[in-house]
């Protein structure tokens, strides 16, 4: 008899919003991560949520719903604890969209020097990606999921056209269907059974500063900066990748950002660098979220993608939706793997 249960690989922001919308609904839910929830890509997140929505992207009506899902999983999950901060960016960073402001000096009073005009998008929103995955992952255990970490996901059990299950380092666990939410490594687990997804990992820096609590209000960007503050003064700034070899480069690189922090805010002279890493984030060859089944294999469905976080709310409902009752989401369909067969 075939096992109709379905196993979720990976356990950051995407895996867990999937693990969460899954459970619950008659089929048996087993989560395996080979490391504990958020460790990967998650965790070097700057987890921003919201920015514009560019119309003419396949993705676009997946986008859209991006804030509104995560009102809703924060209405039923209030441990998410997302702050509803808003954005202000300007010099032209991402300003292609978004409600005009003469206002960034009253909006973030910190500024040295605040721009004559911004682009403020109230509604934008952020949250600690590591304790959000963590709450979604206990709510899927909650509702009756199974979760294994340091458990690796070695191989995809695939005979006859069909996936069964998944090879771990702690032995098979079998599937009905298996859904591939790894970020990068979900790339090397289809290439195991012929399906090639064209995912490359792209890195990205994600700088902690410790500093003075109340110096940023809200979400501030700029290309020499961006930035946003939780409430006991650690400041989150992300830093495009530079080549950055060995553990020297990272930390000359996050002393760069924290003189570039300390220079934009009044009172942040003295913040100092906490910690400083890489997250491989996974990126499609055209930026837009590969989620849904594979052509060519039954039993197997795959959710990677670019702005996870913004996505995870929506991209897991709507995934969870279409694996449960087998009907399509219209929202999803610019996002198949079959663009790239």
């Amino acid at each position: 008899m075939t096992d109709r249960g379905i196993v979720v690989v990976g356990a950051g922001i995407v895996g867990a919003s999937l693990a969460y919308h899954l459970a619950g609904h008659g089929r048996s839910v087993t989560v395996l991560d080979a490391g504990l929830p958020a460790s990967g890509a998650t965790r070097a997140s700057f987890a921003w949520i919201g920015r514009s929505v560019d119309g003419a992207l396949p993705s676009a009506p997946l986008r859209r719903l991006a804030l509104d899902e995560y009102r809703r999983v924060e209405a039923e999950l209030p441990a998410l604890a997302i702050r509803w901060s808003g954005s202000v960016s300007w010099d032209g960073f991402d300003t292609s969209a978004g409600p005009r402001t003469h206002d960034a000096a009253a909006l973030e009073p910190n500024l040295n020097a605040p721009p004559a005009e911004a682009v403020h998008r109230p509604d934008d929103a952020a949250f600690d990606p590591v304790a959000g995955s963590e709450v979604l992952i206990a709510a899927a255990r909650d509702r009756g999921a199974r979760v294994l970490t340091g458990t690796l996901a070695t191989a995809l059990d695939h005979r006859d056209g069909t996936v069964h299950g998944v090879r771990t380092t702690a032995g098979p666990v079998p599937a009905g269907t298996v859904v591939l939410a790894a970020g990068t490594g979900t790339v090397a687990l289809c290439a195991g059974i012929g399906v090639t997804l064209p995912v490359e990992p792209s890195p990205a820096i994600l700088v902690r500063l410790r500093a003075a609590p109340g110096l940023v209000r809200g979400i501030v960007a700029t290309p020499a900066l961006e930035a946003r503050q939780l409430d006991d003064g650690t400041v989150l700034a992300p830093v495009a990748y530079g080549g950055e070899t060995d553990r020297a480069a990272l930390l000359a690189t996050a002393h760069r950002v924290r003189d570039r922090f300390a220079a934009a805010f009044a009172g942040a002279g003295d913040a100092e660098v906490d910690s400083v890493e890489i997250g491989w984030r996974p990126m499609p060859a055209d930026g837009e979220p590969v989620i849904g089944p594979p052509p060519g294999t039954d039993g197997l469905y795959v959710a990677v993608m670019h702005s996870a976080i913004t996505l995870a709310a929506a991209a897991g409902r709507l995934a969870a939706t279409e694996i449960l009752t087998g009907s399509p989401a219209p929202e999803l369909a610019g996002c198949r793997p079959h663009r790239f067969a």
